[in-house]
């Protein structure tokens, strides 16, 4: 059987000084981690590896992200991070800098459960 999205979260983050699409990505990340709380795996006695999760990150420069980085702050999970093209480069008038802003999608997946629970009565 094929593998169920259980979770899908958004969130953004940026880099308003440093110009570093890495940092705009985890702190997107982040955001969208502080939206959930997954209480179906201590209920169910599902282990936390058993998930896989897949982030898009969406940056103007998709190449400059650390995706491996990004998916080493995951707290669970397995992992897998692609950057793609989106966010937004904010020019700063006052110097030639711009500020960097990431969006994050994070989806979490787990094998089907279909069949293995019965409804009591």
């Amino acid at each position: 059987m094929s593998d169920q999205r259980i979770i899908l979260e958004m969130g953004t983050g940026n880099d308003l000084y440093g110009q570093d699409y890495t940092k705009a990505a985890l702190r997107a990340v982040q955001d969208a981690l502080h939206h959930s709380s997954i209480t179906l795996f201590s209920n169910l006695g599902i282990d936390h590896t058993e998930m896989r999760v897949e982030v898009t990150i969406g940056v103007q420069q998709p190449d400059a992200v650390d995706c491996e980085k990004v998916a080493a702050s995951l707290p669970r999970g397995r992992a897998s991070v692609r950057a793609v093209f989106g966010g937004q480069d904010v020019l700063d008038p006052h110097s030639d800098g711009k500020h960097v802003i990431a969006t994050a999608a994070v989806e979490a997946y787990l094998p089907s459960l279909a069949g293995q629970f019965k409804q009591s009565s």
